[in-house]
């Protein structure tokens, strides 16, 4: 077997329709389009969604929800988290470069401190927000906290 003989399977293909080529074809006359209407004119096109008259699917569909496009998404980081970079990388200061230095988000996201768990180092936090307790938590040990 070569590829120059290969061949469709029987009653694989069929040939095209050719439209409107005279009566002797039997496609002439209307061409398939019916008789008058809108869809047997040149250039018609339906109305994305429309579905005959009866009520499209977009308006029978109630409408639900809500989206606030004042809503901020923060990338949680609990002090926990901020206590173990901080022993293990020695630092004293923690902004938004040195939590995406460690792997922990990608930065897209803005940050905010939660208070979950404790911190013992006096450390100095930048973030774009912070939870009471977590601010609290970080000037009880001895530390400052920086809104970006």
């Amino acid at each position: 077997m070569k590829l120059h003989n290969l061949k469709p399977a029987a009653g694989s293909t069929h040939s095209r329709r050719r439209i409107g080529r005279g009566p002797g074809s039997g496609l002439g006359g209307t061409s398939t389009r019916g008789h008058k209407g809108a869809k047997a004119r040149s250039g018609y096109k339906r109305k994305i969604g429309f579905e005959g008259g009866q009520m499209p699917l977009q308006r029978r569909v109630p409408k639900s929800g809500f989206k606030n496009i004042n809503h901020k998404e923060y990338f949680p980081v609990n002090l926990s988290t901020l206590q173990a970079l901080a022993e293990e990388k020695g630092l004293t200061k923690i902004g938004v470069a040195e939590l995406k230095e460690a792997g922990l988000f990608n930065g897209k996201l803005l940050v905010k401190v939660l208070g979950n768990g404790e911190i013992k180092a006096a450390l100095t936090v930048e973030a774009n927000a912070f939870s009471k307790s977590a601010e609290e938590a970080i000037k009880a040990a001895g530390g400052n906290t920086t809104l970006i």
